[in-house]
């Protein structure tokens, strides 16, 4: 077994840590940090989608990618590289998107669920093993997306850029934007604090390669649990903090913007894994590697982001579970349109395993 490398134990415990704060400085609880809902936030604010609960331009999301982006050029490890299968990888950003908003989170949001208490997270993070262990069979019999190239600069550039324009217009004409008046849109950190905390955070998980799929698939392939650690590290920082301020809720129902119809839990992180496992790395570290020039990831996220859009225009997210009138309990989940999409996610990611294998695995 290597060595602790603490470098990814700190970047964990960073995260853990902020993600705790921005939950108190006024995000969704158990919601600090959530790359896919967060996302689909941006999208709803760019009027992609209609869902007027969840409609805000999150700084988090601009934070991570600047931040991964100058750190990377401050360390020289900015490469701009593409080519990779592009169109399949936006279809894959879009399913994997499809069941984070299933299940109501991204794996790092997963564990900061778990830390929060919410058992909810549990089903999921079953889900999620076991879609990172479909891929691994497929990534065994010699899965590839095929080789990258190095490109010009410009195009590295895209996502950073697009970030950056995006917070320009963020700041100083909010107008062209949707906000959200109720629900989770409607509740976030102060925007130069939340902007501040992942400028931090991305420079820090492009040093510490955080990655929730990465560490998991190391283990298994390599006995390499150094990127699981950083796992660790989230989940036990954010635990203490939920425990010191209150924020700690044991249970299955009622848990913030989550829902307790298990089935599809577990299903919408299966293709969440499994998908992450094609794509080379979780949503989190697609942010982070096109922050680093990677056009291929850039052409993922925008992925998550139609994929995002089409969840809420076609009625396929999760809905958490809520209170009737009567104060009895009404178990959220997905609608059968929900649970179509995802079955079919499955299936796409079972069709792109196995035409992306070496000719001789196919037979």
């Amino acid at each position: 077994m290597k060595k602790v490398d603490w470098i990814v134990v700190v970047a964990g415990l960073a995260v853990g840590i902020a993600a705790v704060v921005l939950t108190l400085m006024g995000n969704p609880s158990n919601m600090g940090f959530c790359i896919a809902c967060f996302l689909r936030d941006i999208a709803g604010a760019a009027g992609l989608h209609s869902a007027a609960k969840v409609q805000y331009v999150r700084p988090e999301i601009i934070g991570l990618v600047l931040g991964a982006f100058l750190m990377s050029l401050a360390t020289k490890e900015f490469r701009a590289r593409s080519g990779s299968s592009p169109a399949v990888r936006f279809v894959l950003g879009g399913f994997v998107m499809v069941g984070a908003l299933a299940f109501l989170g991204c794996p790092l949001r997963m564990v900061l669920r778990l830390a929060g208490g919410d058992l909810n997270a549990l089903v999921g993070l079953v889900g999620f093993i076991i879609g990172i262990l479909l891929g691994i069979v497929f990534l065994k019999k010699g899965f590839s997306l095929k080789r990258s190239y190095d490109v010009g600069k410009g195009e590295g550039t895209v996502l950073p850029a697009v970030m950056a324009v995006l917070l320009v217009l963020f700041l100083a004409v909010p107008a062209l934007f949707k906000f959200s008046e109720e629900g989770p849109g409607s509740m976030h950190a102060p925007v130069l604090v939340a902007l501040v905390i992942a400028l931090v955070v991305g420079a820090l998980a492009q040093r510490a390669r955080l990655c929730m799929v990465g560490g998991i698939r190391d283990a298994v392939l390599f006995q390499d649990f150094r990127l699981l650690y950083g796992f660790v590290a989230i989940f036990l920082a954010a635990l203490v903090g939920n425990l010191i301020t209150n924020k700690f809720s044991l249970g299955f129902t009622m848990q913030p913007i989550a829902h307790s119809a298990h089935l599809w839990n577990l299903l919408g992180m299966v293709l969440v894994g499994w998908g992450s496992v094609l794509l080379g790395g979780c949503p989190l570290r697609q942010l982070i590697l096109a922050g680093q020039g990677n056009g291929d990831s850039a052409v993922t996220v925008f992925g998550m982001i139609v994929g995002a859009a089409l969840s809420h225009n076609f009625g396929l997210a999760g809905n958490a579970d809520a209170l009737n009138e009567a104060g009895e309990v009404v178990v959220g989940g997905i609608s059968n349109a929900g649970k179509v999409a995802v079955v079919l996610g499955l299936v796409v990611m079972l069709v792109v395993s196995l035409i992306n294998l070496p000719k001789e695995e196919k037979a």
